[in-house]
């Protein structure tokens, strides 16, 4: 990575940590994490986690719930879905890539608005534009203007393609430069 960043010079800011596959958005995600717990925030922060499992196509690491990458987030609010789905990845058809995009949108849709709800200062999020597949993001602008620090990975690149078309990756790549454009900080990896 060629920038160092601390949890601390971003606490209190809204940061996007965007990249394409491979490119060490989670790794720097949970490097910021437990950092903002050895610092003793962990009372403070939750964590949604949109990813899938890992995965492993062509030779490429997709996807990882943060829990595959530290035990740390035993030590704060950790939300996720029982099952998040790879669209562009698992779908034989273009009916049942929408199909699977309107699942997890639904399922993410309910953490979100339970993080709404009970909220806490420090956001982490993992995975973000897996939500914006759906084309919808209010109840992620919810979460956002609930939370005073929000630091969110999410994909933004070439690596992930669907041969069905529809326009599930354009309204992620929209919804995630909108995203960028009302964030203090974009670290593109």
């Amino acid at each position: 990575m060629p920038v160092n960043y601390s949890f601390s010079a971003l606490l209190g800011k809204k940061v996007l940590i965007t990249g394409d596959v491979g490119a060490g958005k989670t790794r720097l995600t949970v490097d910021l994490l437990e950092e903002a717990i050895t610092l003793g925030y962990g009372d403070e922060i939750t964590i949604i986690d949109m990813a899938p499992a890992t995965i492993h196509v062509d030779g490429m690491r997709v996807g990882g719930k943060l829990s595959e990458f530290t035990d740390k987030v035993t030590n704060v609010r950790y939300l996720a879905p029982r099952r998040v789905e790879t669209p562009r990845l698992s779908a034989k058809s273009p009916r049942m890539l929408l199909h699977l995009v309107d699942l997890n949108e639904k399922r993410i849709r309910r953490i979100l608005t339970e993080f709404v709800k009970t909220p806490t200062a420090i956001l982490f999020v993992n995975d973000i534009s897996i939500y914006f597949q759906s084309g919808v993001d209010e109840a992620i602008r919810s979460a956002l203007r609930t939370s005073e620090t929000f630091i969110a990975n999410g994909y933004y690149g070439t690596a992930l393609t669907s041969v069905f078309e529809t326009d599930v990756s354009k309204a992620e790549r929209r919804l995630m430069t909108q995203l960028a454009d009302d964030m203090d900080l974009v670290i593109r990896l």
